[in-house]
């Protein structure tokens, strides 16, 4: 099974993927399995000892060596720097619009860093914010909070760091407009937007008082193209690894998320 071709593989990620500065260089043939190894395990969900080494590599190999690989690659920003890339080389393929943000609950079944009871959810889950275009491209996401925190917890810093992708792939924030959900409506995060130039569009919680006395922008037309986003984390859902958080480090689960805008984002420009 491959979700991701040969060569977007080796165009696309091979040359952000560093290699161990001792011992000998792996070829260009098994830096490519070990990467359709590490996705067969995104898609299917199956514990790390389980990926089918021998369905992808003609001789032998421990799983222990792809988790090796795949956790540098996380510790040296590979994926990032691989998403990004892939991003900004296909800037025309996006449609801003509009941009979405909203956050995600994920249950943990090993427990780790970034995961905490959620009372809501009746499980330990871990929560992070996303932004997507307004076809549903999902372009940023923050890094992982414990899931007993709503998605306003040190929104500024979360907001700032999906920001900080969104200008390393040449998207200007100047004049975006941003459509959230009233989970987001408060004073704080709306001052942070204009600050960056962005102009939200969040829904006005009823929580705080009478609708009609309330002044805020808000265009209800615009705000239905938010559902994309919904959209979009449904879909991801299809990567069985994403569906329930096992990874125990918080950078290797973001990263496992970034694989997953990564592959979301190659079928719809490079469809088989």
């Amino acid at each position: 099974m491959s979700i991701l071709s040969k060569d977007i593989i080796k165009n696309k990620l091979l040359p952000h993927l560093s290699q161990g500065k001792k011992g000998p260089k792996l070829t260009e043939e098994k830096l490519v399995s070990i990467v359709e190894l590490i996705v067969y395990r995104l898609k299917t969900g199956c514990q790390w000892r389980e990926i089918p080494i021998g369905q992808y590599m003609d001789e032998p190999y421990s799983w222990q060596s792809v988790f090796h690989h795949y956790n540098r690659w996380c510790n040296d920003n590979c994926w990032q720097l691989g998403w990004e890339t892939l991003v900004a080389e296909n800037k025309d393929q996006l449609d801003l619009s509009s941009v979405q943000m909203d956050g995600t609950h994920t249950p943990s079944k090993q427990g780790g860093e970034a995961v905490a009871y959620q009372r809501r959810k009746s499980a330990k889950t871990t929560n992070s914010l996303s932004i997507c275009d307004a076809k549903g491209v999902l372009l940023a996401a923050s890094q992982p909070e414990k899931g007993n925190h709503n998605d306003l917890y040190e929104i500024e810093k979360h907001f700032k760091e999906m920001l900080e992708t969104l200008e390393n792939v040449g998207i200007s924030t100047d004049g975006l407009f941003m459509n959230a959900d009233a989970g987001f409506d408060c004073n704080e995060f709306r001052t942070l937007c204009f600050e960056y130039g962005i102009i939200p569009n969040i829904c006005l919680n009823k929580r705080k008082g009478n609708l009609t006395d309330r002044d805020e922008y808000f265009d209800p037309l615009l705000y239905k193209q938010r559902t994309v986003i919904e959209h979009a984390f449904a879909w991801l859902d299809a990567y069985k690894a994403l569906l329930i958080r096992y990874e125990k480090k918080a950078k290797n689960w973001f990263n496992l998320n970034l694989l997953g805008f990564f592959v979301g984002f190659s079928k719809k420009i490079y469809p088989n």
